[in-house]
């Protein structure tokens, strides 16, 4: 669940301000572990079966053909915009690497960090399965724990900026507004956990008098309490020192120590490379089906790697185009996450447990449905206007 949207948190604080900042992240978190819960819960409430899937579960709850076209596009967004993220992400920090260790080199573009990030994965898609996913997961997990730690640490160390300010940056209203709805995206980018729950649950064995409810709550109460101890000191450190002058990236704020820095920095670069192929793979398995079932394609490893090597080409592609890490998260935070974290798994509660009007579980359904929605209507303009903004002073493949 610890990702890299960690790293754009105390940038969202800048943009969100001190008490809306803090009270977003409060909010989220709270809305997330409930729709959480609800996905654990609603994992095995027909007897005999098991949800294994986002997909056969929206299909339970809004029929057969809807629930596939609902929630299928939905999580290919999810995917195909984590893809891309990652990409800019791991070309951001392999530069900021290179720079930090050796600052007289010469300069080398984002273009060719991003190309080098990605000629990792033109070998690594074709792994046949992740039999070792458990290993890259629990490096993941170090990993991500690790830079967290080292990004508040290293903020702390470096203190609060001589001539730090905590107001807003934009100089116009509306560009304040907007900033605020990207913030909103950003921190919808971090708590990002639900497409796959169920998936991670369907590995846990499951009996009449044991459900596999039990041991994955306990295991998704430890990983959120685990997600709180990385985002809120990253955030409010991070906002605290630097105050709105922060960068998109906390870890390309921080300068010194240098060899923490630097490492930091390769952290991040060995888990997006882990998370990357995690997030891929059910994209190249769509994919694959698509073409054998419908296409009539012989299924083939010259078809494998014809279409893993396209799927990369094309996130690498989409990366080098729009290197723009902040406006990114925002649009798809708000456009992808939004609904498969806030409000999806809302929808098909009431759809399917149908609480009394007016009750407890109707009213909390409701309003994080309405937060969901607002979240998904609006940061993706903020984040598409963050985009344009840096596309016009930005030359591409410059």
């Amino acid at each position: 669940m610890v990702g890299a949207g960690v790293l754009s948190l105390p940038y969202a604080m800048a943009e969100l301000g001190w008490g809306p900042g803090v009270t977003v992240l409060i909010l989220s978190w709270i809305i997330t572990l409930y729709t959480l819960w609800q996905m654990v819960e609603m994992h095995e409430m027909v007897p005999g079966r098991r949800f294994d899937r986002y997909h056969e579960l929206g299909q339970y709850a809004f029929g057969e053909k809807l629930g596939l076209y609902i929630v299928v596009p939905q999580q290919l967004i999810v995917e195909v915009g984590v893809c891309i993220v990652y990409m800019v992400t791991g070309g951001k920090s392999l530069q900021k690497f290179h720079d930090t260790v050796c600052s007289t080199c010469k300069h080398i573009k984002l273009t060719y960090f991003i190309m080098i990030f990605a000629s990792v994965h033109f070998v690594l898609s074709h792994l046949p399965n992740f039999n070792s996913i458990s290993g890259v997961s629990l490096a993941a997990a170090v990993m991500s724990l690790s830079y967290s730690t080292i990004a508040w640490g290293a903020s702390v160390d470096k203190g609060v900026q001589p001539d730090v300010q905590y107001g807003y940056k934009a100089k116009t209203t509306a560009g304040t507004v907007f900033n605020f709805f990207s913030a909103l995206g950003d921190v919808a980018f971090a708590y990002a956990g639900h497409n796959v729950v169920l998936e991670i649950q369907a590995t846990i064995p499951s009996t009449p008098e044991k459900p596999s409810k039990g041991p994955m709550w306990r295991g998704v109460i430890v990983a959120y309490i685990v997600v709180a101890l990385c985002y809120f000191p990253v955030a409010l450190v991070g906002y605290w020192m630097f105050g709105n002058s922060v960068q998109d990236n906390i870890l390309i704020s921080l300068e010194k120590p240098a060899w923490l820095i630097a490492m930091a920095n390769m952290f991040v670069v060995v888990h997006v490379i882990g998370s990357y192929q995690i997030y891929a793979m059910p994209v190249f398995d769509m994919m694959e089906t698509v073409l054998v079932k419908k296409l009539n394609f012989k299924p083939s490893t010259t078809l494998r790697f014809i279409v893993r090597n396209l799927y990369v080409a094309f996130t690498m592609f989409i990366g080098i185009t729009f290197p723009f890490f902040g406006g990114l998260l925002g649009f798809f935070g708000g456009f992808a996450f939004a609904p498969t974290t806030y409000f999806l798994p809302c929808v098909m509660w009431l759809a399917i447990y149908k609480p009394r009007k007016f009750s407890l579980s109707w009213w909390t359904n409701w309003i994080c449905i309405v937060f969901g929605l607002m979240l998904m209507i609006l940061s993706p303009i903020g984040g598409l206007r963050q985009i344009i903004l840096q596309a016009k002073d930005y030359e591409f493949y410059s």
